[in-house]
């Protein structure tokens, strides 16, 4: 499913993050914790980190952000809900 957010309301979501939660979302994905970064506005493609389907269009609040998985940012709201309880 895709989804359209601004780059700075991305980066919001990721701040609220707690600690090591991008490693465990890499870890339930089976993936490298350097793409969750770029999922998230990183650019750490030259190691373990690839591209994730996040497409960035300049504009206001950094931005139009075009997800074509949600899977990640799912992953960390419902992160963010449970370290909040």
């Amino acid at each position: 499913m895709t989804k359209t957010i601004t780059f700075n309301e991305l980066r919001r979501i990721k701040d609220s993050l707690p600690t090591g939660s991008s490693q465990l979302i890499a870890d339930r994905l089976g993936i490298s914790v350097d793409t969750v970064r770029n999922y998230f506005g990183g650019r750490n493609y030259q190691g373990e980190g690839k591209s994730c389907g996040v497409h960035v269009e300049p504009g206001p609040e950094g931005g139009i952000v075009q997800l074509d998985d949600t899977t990640i940012l799912d992953m960390a709201l419902e992160i963010i809900e449970k370290s909040k309880q």
